[in-house]
């Protein structure tokens, strides 16, 4: 294995800790609180979760809400062994969907092996590319990993930053990547940026209850910054009549920062 195999951690020690053992009781015990909150759910806690919308910001902001997602899929962590994650891109501008050369990413908890034979088919497209730059210091994607390094004994990951598309184009990714029960397909998200608490909770409630509805047209920049997946994973989830659920919807103010300009985050399963 050579150093070019690797995609690098580029957001440890800052979203989440760098050591694994402080990384690992922090996650352990975000997960713990989770599974408390979700006693009082109304969902149908044999249902597994096929899909999932999770949050991607620093672990003391958004960590509390990505775990009640990950709480929910660490019931049924059996069955899964490939996850196939699609976070929008941050640094770069992109049109289309970018992959990643590497054979693994690597977290302070070790490395993820990467679905090379997936990855190398979706190339074939004509809108995605294989282009590193994309995710060398793209959090969006990376801040999940540790969660499912956690939650999950052994699994595969396909990577896929996601730039300017169509919902189509987004329906029609997630369809070619859906497998079957060993496959978990999660969209990172965040959803209003920088506004009041009172103004954010009524936009993040407008997302979850678009959400709920499949109201792809409603879910756009200004709800949500991976507005983009989230709408294909809508009308994905939509063709197949699934269910959706939210688990979670808070914001920045909630966990650790200030009220006045609060970042919004959610959790929500399909099944």
């Amino acid at each position: 294995m050579t150093k070019n195999d690797i995609r690098q951690c580029a957001v440890a020690g800052t979203f989440y800790p760098a050591d694994p053992v402080t990384l690992r009781k922090t996650i352990q015990a975000l997960l713990t609180t989770a599974q408390t909150s979700l006693g009082n759910l109304s969902n149908n806690a044999n249902t597994r979760p096929k899909a999932i919308i999770a949050p991607h910001a620093g672990y003391i902001y958004s960590g509390p809400i990505a775990a009640t997602a990950y709480a929910r899929v660490q019931q049924h962590d059996h069955s899964i062994s490939r996850v196939v994650l699609l976070g929008p891109s941050h640094h770069i501008p992109l049109v289309g969907f970018a992959t990643n050369s590497a054979h693994f990413f690597t977290t302070p908890l070790g490395n993820i092996r990467l679905d090379r034979t997936t990855i190398n088919r979706i190339n074939q497209r004509p809108d995605v590319a294989e282009l590193d730059q994309a995710h060398a210091l793209e959090h969006s994607l990376e801040v999940h990993l540790p969660f499912l390094q956690v939650i999950l004994h052994n699994f595969q990951l396909v990577p896929i930053v996601v730039g300017d598309a169509t919902t189509d184009a987004v329906s029609q990714l997630l369809t070619e990547l859906w497998g079957g029960p060993e496959t978990l397909i999660i969209i990172s998200s965040d959803l209003s940026h920088y506004h009041h608490d009172e103004i954010a909770r009524s936009l993040d409630n407008a997302t979850s209850k678009a959400i709920e509805s499949f109201d792809i047209t409603t879910v756009d920049a200004q709800h949500a910054c991976g507005y983009i997946p989230i709408r294909g994973l809508l009308k994905t989830a939509k063709n197949l009549n699934m269910h959706v659920n939210t688990i979670d919807c808070r914001n920045s103010g909630d966990t650790a920062g200030p009220r006045d300009q609060v970042v919004g985050y959610g959790a929500y399963e399909f099944s």
